[in-house]
């Protein structure tokens, strides 16, 4: 393992790092997400030099536990795994022992059973990865967990920004659109006030409460207001499954108050950076010639991802071949 880690330039497994589990950025440092973001940018080096196999985690079994629908970041986490050499099972809630009335936690301990290392946990439900951090010996990661958290998007959202604009220290950085359902918005804050960013949440009132202040960010209801001194613009899909009623009177006039096109976009600083967490919903959040355009950055978040999970993946590892249950 040192070998291969050696080879892409990893070095020896990082002693500040000795937690077990991943279940959000809201508990971690600024030292311990800049340390998984300098290890995901070693990881990205390597494959863009062709190393897509680097088998650190050669007889780890990781399972992907997703109670909703994913596509990028299910992908993502078993791509990581696979080039890590580890061994990776997708589980799929609609097929499983749920469905006959067995709960999340012997779901998870039956699948456990099976020697599983790592957990990779989506659920609706606030707070389940940490319940199942609390009743399994493996390694749990939240993929997700409502509207709660969702760390490795925040930490790969952190990523692009600092390969794009060279730091995040200084930087103003607008959360626009479903703040109030969003956990990439609360992974992101967390994590962006701890490396020195200013945040700011925008949308909907609705959707946007006085409260966020007390988060220690600033709120906004209007998108051409802030446009001018923002540096990094991350728009957020209106989560419409999350909700029990429609926030605004319809699509369309939020998108005439919140959607970045050419016109918004030519209120911007030069340097403006976009992103979106996706799936993006074009001509809402976001129109197409935006969204394709020079200043964004929504494939490379995708790109960035399977190197910041690889990351966690190998750190949880060596936390786990150091302390073995």
């Amino acid at each position: 393992m040192s070998a291969a880690a050696d080879s892409i330039g990893l070095g020896p497994f990082p002693g500040e790092w000795t937690r077990r589990h991943l279940l959000g950025l809201e508990e971690l440092s600024p030292a311990e997400i800049t340390l998984i973001l300098d290890k995901a940018e070693v990881f990205k080096q390597a494959i863009r030099r062709g190393q897509r196999r680097i088998p650190l985690l050669d007889g780890v079994t990781c399972v992907t536990l997703f109670f909703e629908n994913s596509t990028r970041t299910r992908t993502s986490f078993t791509l990581a795994a696979r080039r890590l050499g580890a061994d990776s099972i997708d589980f799929s809630a609609s097929t499983s022992s749920l469905s006959k009335g067995e709960t999340v936690i012997d779901t998870a301990k039956n699948i456990e059973a099976m020697d599983i290392d790592m957990v990779i946990v989506r659920h609706r439900t606030p707070g389940t990865p940490h319940l199942l951090a609390q009743n399994l010996r493996a390694s749990i990661i939240n993929a997700g967990d409502g509207p709660h958290e969702h760390p490795t998007q925040g930490l790969l959202d952190m990523l692009t920004i600092r390969e794009r604009r060279g730091r995040i220290e200084g930087l103003t950085v607008a959360m626009v659109g479903d703040i109030a359902h969003s956990r990439t918005a609360r992974s992101n804050i967390w994590g962006l006030k701890k490396l020195g960013a200013h945040v700011i949440v925008c949308g909907p009132s609705t959707l946007v409460s006085p409260r966020w202040k007390e988060l220690g960010v600033e709120y906004s209801w209007s998108l051409d207001a802030i446009l001018p001194r923002v540096d990094v613009l991350n728009l957020l899909r209106i989560q419409f499954e999350r909700q029990y009623g429609r926030p605004f009177p319809s699509v369309r006039e939020y998108a005439h108050l919140y959607a970045m096109n050419a016109e918004r976009l030519a209120k911007t600083k030069d340097d403006i950076l976009i992103l979106a967490p996706g799936p993006i919903n074009r001509g809402v959040e976001i129109t197409p010639d935006v969204a394709d355009g020079s200043h964004s950055a929504i494939l490379e978040q995708v790109t960035n991802g399977v190197a910041v999970r690889m990351a966690v993946l190998w750190l949880l590892s060596g936390v786990m071949n150091r302390c073995p249950s």
